[in-house]
């Protein structure tokens, strides 16, 4: 899922602004009358569900990190996750399959229902119960055994194996605790009702049509009188607005209608609005920074055509990842050769290592050992793109220089059909993103290729799920599982479920009078909407 982290802090050196505004800051924004601003923020991560037991997209997580609150949370500049709802947590016993956790005193919902540990148990129970599809309990709690409450003031959590990132998950969306007096326990909430202890309280929601029914066209939030945590708030009302393509998102940035976009626009139209900044003759903000946001060319690994290891090994070979990122997304991207990105911990170039440049030669041989009669014919669908088809086009011209392949380009614009189409092997490769939640290689690789992962590749290797993985879990020191976690992205880049194609950069534009977007550029990925102000306001 969902944006940008790693285990290194960010540092000033990390972030590239066009104004003088202090690193980690609020600026002016921090002011006391920067509390009755009003800010909206646009972007292109359409979703439709706000339920956390449903909800695991970058859309979804971006409104709840924002109105729930979760017992550990991301602080702004940090990847080590800190006390937010609970006072402090810690694992317990000898075996590490025991997490304890003791909430703070006075936490209440919105609504002002009181938040206990009857409320976390019920989450988290409620969760693993509905199973949805589309939701985060395979990918990111599947070595939660029970949880149970000891008082109105602590949780206990029963792990199935050891999980040293287990205190990381908790502190990602998936994490979010909802009032069991309203949340369903068998089903999903409407998205009207969402009730949290955040910073924010939901205000209404406007839908918009999509190809294929409505979404959330337009969420409006206000600051949370009952929110009992530790975030300041530079604002007292955000709104979150929706676009579905890029072009759309510009247009409302040039107009006004938003006061700052985030990584949703063209590469070409981003670069135009840094140009500008640095030159000092445009009327608008840029701040940029590293990131963890990826994308992956993923197979159904079912497939009779693409679910052949040659075929998958062969398009790998001539995939041109610099190409792609230097014509296609005017640098805004860079290449990535492994399924965990550059910036994270244990990160290498497997895929480099194992196929090198592209080489058409060396595709060629690859599928003629294979005794595979060629072109290939195969579709390759997507559904999200800054640069909309043009992507889609660029690889299938890789693809098809030499005359080994024939690619069919589709487009299923719809975001939950396209979901649909992956999760019942509708596809035979289809272009995805992932923005990781919480910072450690462990979430690339668990909900990416560990049993079909998050998107139903359908491909699973016994040494990584059965063995590699469960032993990385034991390691809380994580520099000590490095040769571990090189192994597993060794062994994906030898079979290929998914291929790597870019690695993006943070990039944030606003209006010049818009305050703390730096602290919303770290390297958790997470927009944390209070940090974000107005000056004279």
């Amino acid at each position: 899922m969902s944006a940008v982290k790693r285990l290194a802090v960010l540092g000033c050196a990390g972030l590239v602004a066009s104004t003088a505004a202090a690193c980690g800051s609020s600026g002016d924004g921090g002011s006391a009358s920067a509390a009755n601003a009003s800010v909206t923020l646009g972007t292109t991560a359409v979703t439709t569900v706000y339920d956390p037991a449903g909800a695991y997209d970058l859309g979804s997580w971006l409104v709840l990190y924002n109105t729930h609150q979760t017992l550990l949370n991301f602080p702004a500049g940090a990847t080590t996750p800190q006390p937010d709802a609970a006072k402090s947590c810690t694992f317990t016993g000898a075996d590490a399959k025991t997490y304890k956790c003791t909430l703070n005193s006075g936490l209440t919902f919105s609504n002002g229902d009181s938040l206990t540990a009857e409320d976390v148990v019920f989450s988290f129970t409620r969760m693993k119960h509905i199973h949805d599809p589309s939701g985060p309990a395979d990918a990111l709690f599947d070595t939660l055994k029970s949880v149970e409450s000891q008082g109105d003031n602590q949780v206990i959590f029963h792990l199935t194996e050891p999980d040293a990132v287990f205190p990381s998950k908790l502190a990602s969306a998936a994490g979010a605790i909802v009032d069991h007096k309203v949340y369903p326990a068998d089903k999903l909430l409407a998205n009207d009702k969402m009730v949290g202890s955040g910073p924010y309280k939901l205000d209404g929601i406007d839908t918009m049509k999509t190809a294929d029914g409505t979404a959330p066209g337009v969420v409006r939030l206000s600051a949370n009188s009952d929110y009992r945590g530790s975030a300041q708030l530079n604002n007292n009302k955000f709104t979150l607005r929706y676009y579905q393509a890029p072009a759309d998102l510009k247009s409302a940035l040039d107009s006004g209608e938003v006061d700052l976009a985030d990584n949703s626009l063209d590469p070409k139209d981003a670069n135009k609005y840094k140009q500008d900044a640095l030159a000092g003759s445009g009327a608008f903000k840029v701040v940029t920074g590293d990131s963890a946001e990826t994308r992956y060319m993923a197979f159904n690994t079912k497939d009779p055509v693409v679910g052949q290891k040659a075929v998958r090994q062969a398009i790998a070979q001539l995939l041109d990842r610099k190409a792609l990122a230097r014509d296609g997304y005017d640098r805004t991207v860079q290449a990535l050769y492994s399924v965990v990105p550059q910036g994270i911990i244990g990160s290498n170039t497997a895929f480099f290592d194992e196929y090198g440049d592209p080489s058409v030669a060396a595709a060629r041989d690859i599928l003629e050992k294979a005794h595979i009669q060629t072109p290939v014919s195969f579709s390759l669908t997507w559904s999200r793109a800054r640069i909309d088809g043009a992507e889609g086009e660029q690889l299938k011209k890789q693809l098809e220089s030499g005359g080994l392949f024939k690619v069919q380009v589709k487009r299923q614009s719809d975001w939950t059909s396209f979901q649909k189409g992956w999760q019942s092997g509708a596809y035979q490769a289809y272009t995805i993103g992932w923005s990781p939640d919480y910072p450690d290689p462990d979430n690339f690789i668990v909900p990416l290729v560990v049993k079909g992962g998050s998107y139903y590749t359908g491909w699973d290797d016994s040494r990584i799920s059965g063995q590699l993985v469960p032993q990385t879990r034991k390691t809380a020191d994580r520099s000590a599982a490095m040769e571990k976690l090189g192994k597993i992205q060794d062994i994906v880049a030898d079979d290929a479920p998914l291929i790597p194609l870019w690695q993006s950069k943070a990039f944030f534009v606003s209006k010049g009078d818009i305050t703390g977007v730096e602290s919303t550029v770290d390297a958790t990925g997470v927009i944390r909407f209070w940090e974000i102000g107005r000056i004279g306001h």
